[in-house]
């Protein structure tokens, strides 16, 4: 059974680089605005999108953005990754 738990702490690890790649990814977007991936970062690019979006598209429905200015707060991508982050170490340490 530990070695299930395991795995599963593994696979939710897997998925909180996912999240931190495709914020990284989006921060060189919103920096660069002129750059377009190519070649191997592009399939890496479509991977962390098609991986991260049903999540964060569901709970973005629930929690829109928070604009203050010009500025947009992501609560949406924050409430997935912590949760993703606590459930990986409870699976972990089980």
């Amino acid at each position: 059974m530990t070695t299930i738990f395991n795995v599963i702490g593994l696979v939710l690890w897997l998925y909180l680089l996912c999240l931190v790649a495709r914020m990284v990814l989006d921060w060189v977007q919103y920096f660069a605005r002129d750059w377009r991936p190519t070649g191997a970062v592009l399939v890496i690019a479509e991977v962390v999108y098609t991986l991260t979006d049903p999540p964060l598209r569901a709970v973005r429905r629930i929690i829109p953005p928070l604009r203050i200015g010009n500025i947009a707060l992501d609560l949406g991508f924050m409430l997935v990754f912590f949760v993703v982050l606590i459930a990986s170490q409870v699976f972990s340490s089980l």
